[in-house]
């Protein structure tokens, strides 16, 4: 294979300079080149870049004939099948802006995000696991299959149902493929010319105040950072990635779709995670590149243990979003023959991955940082050494600068970074500083060679297998509980998971509840991710408190640490 620079140089030929590119113009771009080689590959079919794109107009067709039109939102509740792909390049096409919903979210959580988007068209899954979007759909809005959201969501003018389960279950509803316009020419479909500064995503994610906020991402803003992934990890030609991570979160969206375009390369979805399907996953499709978040590497390591599998074509993995033990890198590269491994920092509201080690730093890099400020080639920003997003390091108190190698707030600053969030002008205002840079609310310093290395959050939110977890969405919804006084959530540091969730919940007098009860009463109300994997019912005394009479969660987390070893 070629070395790093050799690539570079290959895709830089390619890409001599930048235009501003759409979702599918980028896409319609690697058509032109490739229309014959692999795309989208499933255990059960593949579909080429040809053969995707005309899908994609087709289902624009049938987006037209439901009255989408540009500007409007719509709503996806879809895992990473096929039909998430070919939407999404469909509702790019008719200008529309793609509103990806996370499939664990229960019934409250989607009715909030359905009426704070102002969605026009909810296209969904009947259900995912024991989700049941449908059931929930019939609380939210009884009669929507005639009548949309009716009048609890007004703008919400049609649903349609993609069948996961069986097309019986929801016969009168509009069904997916009736977007499959196969009685009209998809590219004979009047479409309008969508500007790249346009609009592209609201992508949902949890706030400070506990509701999830918009991150307003455009299309030149997504097709940049996905060309910055392919240059700043050297993709090979025709590079085929294998990743479970969701596509409605900007780390599979953007780090796997949308780049692998810029080389012909193929995305290799898988609907959920299993190590042993992942790694027969990689034999069977040849792939040569993973993405993957600690938990996942971990459980890959266990598997590939157990059973010899041909990995031969695999050679690169993005290792990234939470806390890695030292011994996963030199595990990946002694005993599953991974070459280059990269690992990097990012968020939504500065699209993906902002920082990223190079496939050919010392292994050093791996351990101590969280990546380099990514070099995005010809997509980059001349006046910012070809990046789209630049870090500094602020003191979070006073807001100064601080000098190179000092630890305080990360605060980021491009053309990758949002310009706020969905009508939530507060919120937006709050995110930024008075110059103009966004506060990350984590804490890092920055070397002098441009890397970044993360020390922890201002914030209290925390990861739990890679998803964000706001501990305030989790209090108030235990306190809404008649039996529930206080309750306080914490993160504790898992080796699997990255970080879980305590709760120190005190009752009512005389209540009759316990913590198991307590913790289903979560269950069944927030996507599982949320639920703290421990609840302890304890007195209030016991809850150490500042003057004002706040929880100094810190001397919790500590508490939650000895509680565990005392139960060992």
């Amino acid at each position: 294979m070629m070395s790093i620079d050799e690539r570079q140089r290959a895709i830089a030929t390619r890409f001599p300079t930048w235009t501003p590119k759409t979702l599918h113009g980028a896409f319609d771009d690697a058509v032109t080149t490739w229309p014959n080689r692999d795309f989208l590959v499933t255990d059960a079919r593949t579909w080429t870049y040809a053969e995707m794109a005309d899908w994609s107009r087709r289902i624009a067709a049938g987006l037209v004939a439901l009255g989408v039109r540009p500007g409007e939102n719509v709503a996806m509740i879809l895992a990473n099948h096929p039909e998430f792909v070919a939407l999404k390049l469909a509702i790019a096409r008719v200008g529309a802006v793609a509103v990806p919903i996370n499939i664990l979210n229960r019934r409250d959580e989607l009715f909030y995000l359905l009426e704070q988007s102002d969605a026009v068209l909810l296209v969904t899954m009947d259900r995912f696991r024991d989700n049941d979007y449908l059931r929930a759909l019939d609380d939210i809005a009884p009669g929507w299959e005639r009548q949309g959201g009716g009048g609890t969501l007004p703008k919400l003018r049609s649903i349609v149902v993609f069948g996961t389960v069986s097309q019986a279950s929801h016969a009168t509803a509009i069904n997916f493929d009736e977007l499959d316009r196969d009685d009209a020419d998809g590219a004979d479909c009047k479409l309008p010319v969508v500007e790249a500064e346009a609009t592209c995503d609201i992508v949902y994610t949890s706030g400070t105040t506990g509701s999830p906020k918009g991150v307003l991402l455009t299309h030149d803003m997504l097709t940049r950072t996905a060309f910055g992934s392919a240059w700043a990890r050297a993709f090979e030609d025709g590079r085929r990635i294998v990743f479970s991570l969701p596509m409605y979160h900007v780390f599979g969206y953007v780090e796997g779709l949308l780049a692998v375009p810029f080389v012909g390369g193929a995305i290799i979805p898988r609907l959920r995670f299993d190590a042993i399907d992942t790694l027969r996953s990689i034999e069977r499709h040849r792939a040569s590149d993973a993405l993957l978040i600690p938990t996942m590497t971990l459980a890959v390591l266990d598997a590939a243990r157990e059973d010899a599998y041909d990995l031969s074509s695999w050679h690169s993995a993005l290792a990234s979003g939470g806390r890695a033990p030292e011994r996963l890198w030199s595990s990946l590269r002694d005993e599953l023959g991974v070459e280059e491994i990269t690992t990097g920092y990012g968020m939504t509201e500065t699209t993906a991955s902002t920082t990223v080690t190079r496939p050919d730093d010392h292994f050093e890099r791996l351990l101590t940082t969280n990546g380099r400020q990514r070099d995005v080639g010809v997509a980059g920003d001349p006046a910012s050494r070809q990046r789209l997003v630049t870090y500094r390091v602020i003191d979070p108190s006073t807001g100064a600068v601080l000098p190179c190698g000092e630890a305080g707030e990360l605060v980021a600053q491009g053309m990758g970074v949002t310009r706020g969030y969905y009508k939530k002008p507060r919120e937006t205002a709050a995110a930024f500083t008075q110059d103009g840079w966004l506060r990350t609310g984590d804490l890092g310093r920055i070397d002098s060679d441009g890397y970044i290395t993360l020390l922890g959050r201002t914030k209290e939110s925390y990861r739990c297998g890679g998803e964000l977890v706001l501990p305030s969405e989790i209090e108030d919804l235990l306190t809404s509980n008649a039996e529930v006084e206080q309750a306080h959530v914490v993160p504790i540091p898992d080796e699997r998971m990255g970080e879980v969730g305590a709760a120190f919940i005190v009752v009512r007098q005389d209540a009759v509840v316990d913590a198991q009860a307590l913790q289903r009463f979560v269950m069944e109300r927030l996507a599982r991710f949320k639920v703290p994997r421990h609840f302890w019912i304890v007195d209030a005394a016991t809850i150490p408190v500042t003057a004002s009479g706040r929880a100094r969660k810190f001397l919790l987390v500590e508490q939650a640490r000895s509680l565990l070893e005392e139960a060992r």
